[in-house]
């Protein structure tokens, strides 16, 4: 079978899998607005307000993502008792997102990205200031012990899990294991984390991108074979069967354990409208393949496939399967 006709059905069989998503989820809050003109007050624009977008963030960007591409999506995750997580509840729920098992916290801020996005009305918007609203989750282990019960249960009925930890709390080393141990036997686990992806114990795969490469490795590696060299040191440290290194503009790096590197390079083009998310959507959809019962390669070329659509979209977006079967057949680096 040729390597387009395998990808074709890897991606057919995502309707019928089950992914488990334990991680850190963010509202990405988009308020839009028409520069006015310039402020009395200080030297800033001001802008006539247009609207808001709220759209799901960090490990609920990937949650979406999962959905959009078909699969059954297993949220392991919190949210704060606001207006910011009634509203990222209601964002995931109209992306297909069961969002049942999603532990609400009672004064607990939901973790919020807020883009401020300015442009004329026959212009490009730009971000032209953010602020994140955060917090530290309540130190009493009863939220914790609810979210770990869920995840088991839901995990045992998966075909693979993705971790996906920004740095909030959510994710700990303790809940990776408990994850995997709830897995059935073959199921695979991918961690993506944001600032302490080797301390999350053993994984079977990870999606770091350079910076978060740089954090494992002491050094931010840029060609080819420092790329591989710091990955499969990653991968060894980690106990993991792969590694793949997002790079950008220079597409994706596999390592796998005693195969050669594989460097793929990024699909379409490397002149990006916004790189928003990029990273969660590679993490879904290489999880997602890997359910479906792709090889860590392919399911890197679907990964990578995904991450160039994606970053040709403005803001947090997703990616449906329509367009990775139309990204298989024009990609120049899958052959027949």
């Amino acid at each position: 079978m040729s390597a387009r006709a395998r990808l074709h059905e890897a991606v057919e069989r995502f309707s019928s899998r089950r992914v488990v998503l334990y991680g850190d989820l963010v509202l990405d809050r988009f308020v839009l607005g028409t520069p006015k003109r310039i402020s009395r007050e200080a030297p800033v624009i001001i802008l006539r307000f247009e609207g808001q977008r709220d759209i799901p963030g960090g490990g609920a960007n990937a949650l979406a993502n999962l959905a959009a591409l078909g699969a059954t999506v297993l949220p392991a995750g919190v949210v704060g008792d606001d207006e910011a997580g009634a509203s990222l509840l209601a964002a995931l729920a109209g992306t297909g997102v069961d969002v049942r098992g999603i532990v609400t916290l009672p004064g607990f801020r939901t973790v919020t990205k807020v883009r401020i996005v300015a442009g004329g009305a026959a212009s490009l918007k730009h971000q032209v200031a953010r602020y994140d609203v955060e917090d530290q989750l309540p130190d009493h282990d009863g939220w914790r012990d609810a979210l770990f019960a869920h995840m088991a249960e839901v995990a045992a009925t998966a075909h693979a899990a993705a971790v996906s930890d920004y740095g909030y709390g959510v994710v700990t080393a303790a809940g990776v294991a408990r994850l995997r141990a709830a897995l059935p036997a073959g199921a695979l686990a991918v961690a993506d984390s944001r600032f302490s992806l080797d301390a999350l114990g053993t994984v079977d795969g990870a999606t770091p991108n350079l910076e978060e490469l740089a954090e494992t490795g002491g050094a931010a590696p840029q060609s080819d074979a420092e790329v591989a060299f710091v990955a499969e040191a990653l991968r060894a440290k980690l106990g993991a069967r792969f590694v793949a290194a997002t790079r950008g503009s220079e597409g994706l790096t596999l390592v796998e354990a005693g195969k050669p590197a594989l460097h793929l390079p990024v699909f379409g083009t490397d002149q990006v409208a916004d790189v928003t998310g990029a990273g969660d959507t590679v993490l879904a959809t290489l999880t997602l393949a890997l359910a479906a019962g792709a090889v860590p390669a392919d399911a890197a070329v679907l990964a990578n496939l995904a991450g160039g659509i994606v970053v040709t979209k403005l803001g947090t977006a997703t990616v449906t399967r329509d367009e990775l079967h139309r990204a298989i057949d024009l990609a120049p680096f899958v052959h027949d």
